[in-house]
């Protein structure tokens, strides 16, 4: 058998690398995030088992929670006041029975519960959603928790939700944003020492066990790349010599 083509040499020498010991360039090792943007972006990005992180969960159920109690919170007394507002104007009308007129008082406070409900509703919601979006991906950017994390989320909501009365009700939304932020971001980060950890503990953790899982795998495909390598040439040295 004659030697082989030069075609056959280079991708022999391109898979094995290009020196001996080499790392092949297929073989990629992982990186743990290093910049406060990547720690951002992993928050609202989806893992190998199509799962998003714990703190976009939390804060998907942080602003259902929300509107839930605004809609009670707006619900209940828009409910009362419709029904109150209506008996009060309908004192003229005519009624079938006493039925029908419980059931007209009744349909106009339901009318008033979900016109009240919503208008607390959503801006409740919303205002829950911005507050922990901007609080977890500062202290994610930054890698450590703090309370002026939650001092300027609260400035930051507060200043969107006044945002459309000038500057001075941006100002003012801010301040009161600001101060808001202080006792909720106390709350927060007493349960989170009170859990043992904090959310930017638990991520580190979580962080270094998946590299250290990602490494041994990658240690472990190098070796059977490496190995496979190194067969490879053994093969094409042994059909030179022939």
């Amino acid at each position: 058998m004659g030697p082989p083509s030069g075609s056959s040499a280079a991708s022999s020498s391109a898979f094995a690398g290009e020196q001996p010991g080499s790392k092949p360039w297929y073989v990629v090792r992982p990186q743990p995030p290093e910049s406060g943007w990547e720690r951002v972006l992993e928050l609202f990005r989806k893992d190998e088992l199509n799962r998003y992180p714990e703190e976009t969960v939390n804060i998907c159920k942080a602003t259902v929670t929300a509107s839930i109690v605004g809609l009670v919170y707006g619900g209940i007394p828009g409910f009362t006041y419709a029904k109150k507002r209506y008996i009060e104007q309908s004192g003229a009308e005519t009624y079938y029975n006493r039925l029908d007129a419980a059931q007209s008082a009744h349909r106009a406070a339901i009318r008033g519960f979900v016109r009240y409900g919503w208008r607390w509703s959503w801006r409740v919601a919303a205002f829950v959603a911005i507050f922990n979006t901007v609080s977890i991906s500062l202290s994610a950017y930054r890698d450590k928790s703090s309370l002026s994390h939650f001092v300027a989320a609260g400035a930051i909501t507060g200043g969107l939700f006044r945002f459309h009365l000038g500057l001075v009700g941006f100002t003012a939304g801010s301040i009161f944003g600001a101060l808001l932020g202080v006792p909720a971001g106390g709350l927060v980060m007493a349960m989170q020492k009170l859990s043992g950890e904090t959310f930017i503990e638990k991520r580190k953790r979580e962080r270094r066990e998946l590299y250290e899982q990602q490494l041994i795998e990658w240690n472990t495909s190098l070796s059977i790349t490496e190995s496979f390598s190194k067969e490879a040439d053994d093969d094409i040295q042994e059909g030179t010599e022939k």
